[in-house]
């Protein structure tokens, strides 16, 4: 499972031109599975990204969680992230999950992500052709993948 989170002070997705998802400080969390990919990765996800300290404190310093802090998260399925660019110009996604067996996996990461944070998320449409728009703020981006735990 891999995941590319985005430190926002807004973001939002639309499906079809209606608004699907919708935060203001907080996370912003694409998210790529794989067949691969168990509990124990929803698991130790779900941590990794509801304590990540990267919200400054009162001194300026990226010392604060998401949680400590009571922002929000919004989950957006992405098969893109597994793509592999080795050969060619025309990437490969054949490890990315297909939708009977990433869907469950992404609506546990919901219901874990929910728990970790102690509320509930916003997310996007699973398989939908979704606009993201978001302001991300630092800019803080971090790439995390739960097969390397680096």
């Amino acid at each position: 499972m891999r995941v590319l989170i985005q430190r926002v002070s807004e973001a939002k997705v639309a499906v079809n031109k209606d608004i699907a998802g919708i935060i203001h400080t907080g996370l912003l969390v694409f998210i790529g599975i794989e067949d691969a990919d168990t509990t124990d990765d929803i698991q130790w996800l779900s941590n990794k990204i509801c304590n990540l300290r990267i919200f400054d404190d009162a001194e300026g310093i990226m010392n604060m969680s998401v949680k400590e802090m009571n922002g929000d998260i919004l989950l957006i399925s992405q098969f893109t992230l597994h793509a592999n660019t080795k050969k060619g110009n025309r990437p490969s996604y054949i490890r990315a999950s297909k939708p009977e067996t990433a869907i469950p996996l992404y609506e546990k990461m919901i219901g874990q992500l929910q728990t970790d944070l102690g509320k509930p998320i916003q997310t996007g449409i699973f398989g939908a052709d979704m606009k993201v728009t978001l302001t991300n703020d630092g800019p803080v981006t971090i790439w995390i993948d739960s097969k390397n735990k680096e």
